[in-house]
């Protein structure tokens, strides 16, 4: 599919001053898209300053301005949340921004999912997802079109706030088994990813995409390939003693309102090493013109710092 060939719409991205959000204008711009880029009140200054400098059109939104919100999106074809937080933000304040788009007449809507294949875990095993999963029922009963990218972890949190690679003793670390295949994308891949399909009227309710697969013994030879040294898998214990840990983590250190305490990203990498939110069938090939970076890269990267 050419989406070079599509005439580029406008395109509202809420979130637009965090990471990804950053990113997904960016490339949209690169595509010749009309970017209308939704900013709280009190906003960083040097981050509206750089999507100024995008060529976006900053939209200042109180979410709880539900006519100001629907006008913010009215006229445009696609509406992408790249919004971050716990339930207030990724239920209560995405399922405004969802009702003002469906108000607005807007065709489609791609939610702030970003992550692993929830759908395919238990429910109460990470509670990020649980929102995610909350909102997600929510817009499968909106009359819009929806489509949720999944990208498995951003591979850029690997040696930060998922310290697997651990490039001081040359470990990679794993509970459970070694064998278990992991999804990895960098978030610039993943916002290269998202604009090509907010451009894209022809969008499944779901896309998933990896811009590498690995096991343990994968990441083992990528820190290898990254740093030309010798690294070998490290196991931490059983994935049944992992769970125990992450229980009494998150008694000990609950940290309720924080987004990603400690025992969160413990969740979440105990999902990945189950296998179960493995993703299946990739979408990487709809936009042939997209390169994916490999995690011998990344690796070699955070390896400089």
């Amino acid at each position: 599919m050419d989406n070079n060939q599509l005439p580029p719409g406008i395109i509202v991205v809420a979130g637009a001053t965090g990471a990804l959000g950053r990113r997904i204008v960016h490339h949209l711009r690169l595509r010749g898209a009309e970017v209308r880029a939704l900013v709280r009140a009190g906003a960083a200054n040097d981050a509206l300053a750089d999507l100024g400098k995008s060529g976006a059109r900053i939209v200042p939104v109180d979410y709880a301005d539900r006519n100001g919100l629907t006008e913010a999106c009215r006229g445009a074809t696609c509406v992408v949340s790249a919004l971050s937080g716990l339930r207030d933000t990724i239920v209560e304040i995405q399922s405004r921004l969802l009702e003002a788009a469906v108000g607005g007449g807007v065709a489609r809507f791609i939610p702030s999912d970003f992550c692993i294949d929830f759908t395919k875990l238990p429910a109460g095993s990470n509670r990020n997802l649980d929102l995610r999963r909350e909102f997600a029922d929510r817009l499968d009963a909106a009359r819009i079109g929806a489509t949720s990218i999944l990208n498995g972890m951003f591979a850029d949190l690997l040696t930060g706030q998922a310290p697997v690679v651990l490039f001081g003793p040359h470990r990679v670390l794993y509970w459970g088994r070694p064998d278990v295949p992991m999804d990895f994308t960098t978030m610039e891949d993943t916002a290269a990813f998202t604009a090509a399909a907010a451009l894209d009227p022809s969008t499944p309710r779901w896309l998933r995409i990896a811009g590498e697969a690995a096991d343990v013994h994968g990441l083992v030879r990528a820190a290898e390939d990254a740093t030309g040294t010798n690294f070998r898998p490290l196991r931490a214990g059983s994935l049944k003693a992992f769970g125990r840990m992450i229980r009494i983590t998150r008694v000990l250190f609950p940290k309720k309102k924080e987004v990603f305490p400690p025992w969160q990203g413990m969740q979440y990498l105990h999902n990945m090493f189950t296998g179960k939110p493995k993703l299946f069938p990739l979408d990487n090939a709809r936009y042939p013109e997209l390169t994916w970076t490999p995690l011998r890269e990344v690796l070699q990267q955070r390896a400089k710092h």
